[in-house]
């Protein structure tokens, strides 16, 4: 708490259409556990507000309906978290939205892209000449619609200064703790830990789930489908006439275009991303090498144990004493 008596960390949410909750929901309650003791949720440490564009209700993308009030005056927040979800195809941008968003960043206000939030903050032309965090499974969506905004999908959440980006879902989690022991004290960070039985504090540098190469130099649209197709898919092996009847062309022809524009097999590059999903579990601790083979589509450990070792060159137990 302020020498005023305010909190030390404000921050007024803006809920747009089909947010997500996971994101909203952690970052808001990881607020709640900092502000008071004892899991209490008076708003001493920490405050917030939540808002919609004309105190419309708001519906999440599971279809659950959240009321907000009306769009507040943003010198009373050090933040403004704007948390988006399904609706980032909506590339029609609201002039409410914009003008509250530029006013709030002419006001020395920060902005907190959650989720697809990073979107309407883009549309309203205040993430230029910044690096933006956004999930790897939007970033083919975002780059299409503001090429000239650089993207990473190899952090949990990027601070730019005045702008701060998230990948969403957990990750809103750690943004909050950041903005706690930055606002509030490491001693809250760390209550919250202890409250939402979380392991610890992650680092805003820890990787996203991310294993594909960069397909900027890619033009075929059936092979950028496929791979997008490919990344929601990394705890089982494809079809290859599953995949092509997904892009809608033969697997003949695409295997071509694979051969073109990769130059390997799309059953060959599917391979490689669950190997290097296999890897990211090992650098990351999660579960033992057995469990990370069946994870990752593997019919056992002995088959994930001999492709992992002709792609990397070491057994995953070996990889995992060196690490």
């Amino acid at each position: 708490m302020t020498k005023s008596g305010d909190p030390s960390l404000r921050v007024g949410f803006l809920l747009m259409e089909k947010f997500t909750i996971a994101a909203f929901s952690g970052l808001v309650d990881a607020l709640r556990l900092a502000a008071d003791d004892g899991g209490n949720s008076r708003q001493i440490h920490a405050s917030w507000r939540i808002m919609t564009a004309g105190a419309q209700t708001r519906s999440a993308s599971c279809g659950l309906q959240v009321s907000g009030e009306d769009l507040l005056d943003p010198s009373q927040f050090d933040y403004i978290a704007v948390c988006g979800g399904n609706n980032f195809m909506e590339e029609r941008p609201s002039v409410a939205v914009n003008r509250y968003l530029c006013s709030a960043h002419n006001a020395g206000v920060r902005l907190l892209g959650i989720c697809t939030g990073t979107f309407d903050i883009a549309r309203a032309g205040l993430a230029d000449s910044r690096t933006v965090c956004v999930h790897w499974n939007v970033r083919d969506a975002f780059e299409r619609q503001f090429p000239n905004v650089r993207t990473a999908v190899d952090r949990l959440f990027i601070d730019e200064g005045d702008v701060i980006t998230c990948a969403g879902s957990t990750a809103a989690i750690d943004l909050g703790l950041y903005l706690i022991s930055r606002h509030c004290g490491r001693d809250r960070a760390q209550q919250v830990v202890r409250h939402m039985m979380l392991t610890g504090i992650r680092a805003p540098s820890l990787p996203q789930a991310f294993f594909r190469q960069d397909l900027n130099d890619v033009a075929d649209a059936r092979v950028r489908k496929a791979v997008h197709f490919m990344e929601q898919q990394l705890n089982h092996p494809l079809t290859l006439p599953a995949l092509a009847r997904f892009c809608g062309v033969s697997a003949r022809q695409l295997e071509r275009s694979f051969k073109t524009e990769l130059g390997t097999t799309p059953m060959r590059y599917h391979r490689i991303m669950r190997l290097n999903y296999g890897r990211w579990m090992i650098d990351n601790k999660l579960e033992n090498i057995t469990q990370i083979a069946l994870d990752c589509g593997f019919s056992d450990t002995a088959h994930f144990s001999r492709e992992f070792r002709a792609h990397f060159g070491l057994a995953p137990s070996r990889y995992r004493q060196n690490a």
